[in-house]
């Protein structure tokens, strides 16, 4: 007999776990989305300039690795036409878009390559990079390894330098874009910072169209 959970007395019932639906969660593609949206993140565009071109694309699976050296990574879809530009190149631009950018994640996420920078206020680095006008931090990175893990490529840069300033965050959060809420002073110590959702985002299941 399958292990059915027990709610104690008094205590709230907690959500029957998908395996004992009778479903296979490996099998389950869109119950695996909906269990990864979960995790919420922080929405980046990263960029880079190949072939006399200029390529952009929505991510959300930009992540530190270490300090020393200075380690950032982001995965992109094997299948993805701009994935030769990104591990061509040798460099990339990671913008950690602001909570007021939500309109460049959706415009990055999808259309050509003109389409997307079309109207954008894009700033040269000196290094060669572009990174987005108005973003809450950026990372200028060298290519530091590739990584073949699965239908998606991990790319691992070296920051060669960065920036940032103090201003909301975008965020994404079961399929949606959201910003993060701070705690006030005035508020209960036992409330904790919240995500505030006004749109969804172009992905489904908590990813944005963020590796075509």
């Amino acid at each position: 007999m399958p292990d059915t959970p027990i709610a104690q007395p008094g205590a709230p019932a907690r959500p029957t776990p998908l395996s004992s639906q009778g479903l296979a969660p490996a099998h389950n593609e869109p119950e695996y989305r909906k269990a990864l949206s979960c995790f919420a993140t922080g929405v980046t565009v990263v960029t880079t300039h190949w072939a006399g071109e200029d390529w952009g694309m929505t991510c959300n699976s930009f992540n530190s690795v270490s300090l020393e050296p200075r380690l950032v990574l982001w995965s992109i879809r094997r299948a993805s036409h701009s994935l030769q530009a990104f591990t061509q190149a040798g460099h990339f631009t990671i913008s950690v878009l602001a909570e007021s950018q939500q309109a460049l994640a959706k415009q990055f996420a999808t259309g050509t390559m003109a389409e997307r920078f079309a109207g954008a206020s894009i700033l040269r680095q000196p290094g060669g990079g572009l990174r987005l006008d108005g973003c809450a931090a950026w990372f200028d990175c060298q290519l530091h390894q590739l990584i073949e893990a699965g239908d998606h490529s991990i790319l691992l840069g070296e920051v060669t330098d960065f920036g940032w300033h103090d201003a909301p965050a975008l965020a994404f959060w079961h399929s949606r874009f959201g910003q993060i809420l701070s705690q006030t002073p005035h508020a209960s110590t036992s409330a904790a910072p919240g995500l505030h959702q006004p749109a969804a985002g172009p992905g489904a299941h908590g990813t944005p169209t963020a590796d075509r």
